[in-house]
């Protein structure tokens, strides 16, 4: 009995070390990052500008891509990930666009513990691949800006929602991370018009 245990562990030992090692599966991290090009606009305001909370709503709200095969069928994918959670990829990029635009005299992150007169907050309500018919980027995103100052019946200055579709030359992760970044240049270059705007006839700050 002891000779065949013996036997039995020696060819275990034998099987376990000519198995071939497998290396951990590592996901692929992908930057979603629109960067403004062109020229900056002249200065509307002296005043400073807060990027806000931005809530990105579930199942868009996680660092795996989201994939629509269905009506009411969505598949995340842990293999490709984005670098950071859609939250603060889209408020970092979103920051860094405005700040490029030249639009206030500055436009600073949440992090930031100064007090802001204005404010920005932002809503993502769709963040995905649609592969239902044929290969898509699908963003929508909500901003909200709004005035800290007790003076005024609304604070909110103004709101204005946008939609992009943007077809894929693919169905692969890439096509799809380039997708999405193309669909948030169209959407950051659209609200810039309209955060000119708004920027030249803000509510004054308290005690201005």
């Amino acid at each position: 009995m002891i000779k065949l245990i013996l036997t039995c562990a020696a060819l275990f030992t034998l099987a376990s070390c000519s198995l071939p090692s497998r290396a951990p599966v590592t996901p692929t991290a992908w930057l979603v990052a629109p960067e403004r090009t062109g020229a900056p606009l002249k200065p509307k305001t002296e005043f400073w500008l807060k990027i806000g909370a931005v809530s990105v709503a579930p199942p868009f709200d996680g660092r795996s891509f989201v994939y629509r095969l269905g009506d009411q069928r969505y598949e995340k994918d842990f293999y490709n990930i984005y670098s950071a959670i859609p939250a603060e990829m889209i408020a970092n990029s979103e920051r860094q666009w405005i700040n490029q635009a030249n639009i206030f005299s500055l436009t600073v992150g949440q992090g930031n513990s100064f007090f802001p007169y204005y404010t920005l907050q932002t809503t993502v309500n769709e963040f995905y691949g649609d592969y239902r018919i044929r290969p898509e980027a699908v963003v929508s995103l909500e901003f909200i800006l709004t005035a800290t100052n007790a003076g005024i019946g609304n604070p909110i200055i103004g709101a204005n929602r946008y939609s992009k579709r943007i077809a894929l030359k693919d169905n692969t992760p890439e096509a799809l991370a380039l997708g999405q970044q193309q669909a948030l240049a169209e959407i950051y270059q659209e609200y810039e018009a309209h955060l000119y705007k708004y920027a030249g006839n803000l509510p004054k700050p308290i005690g201005q």
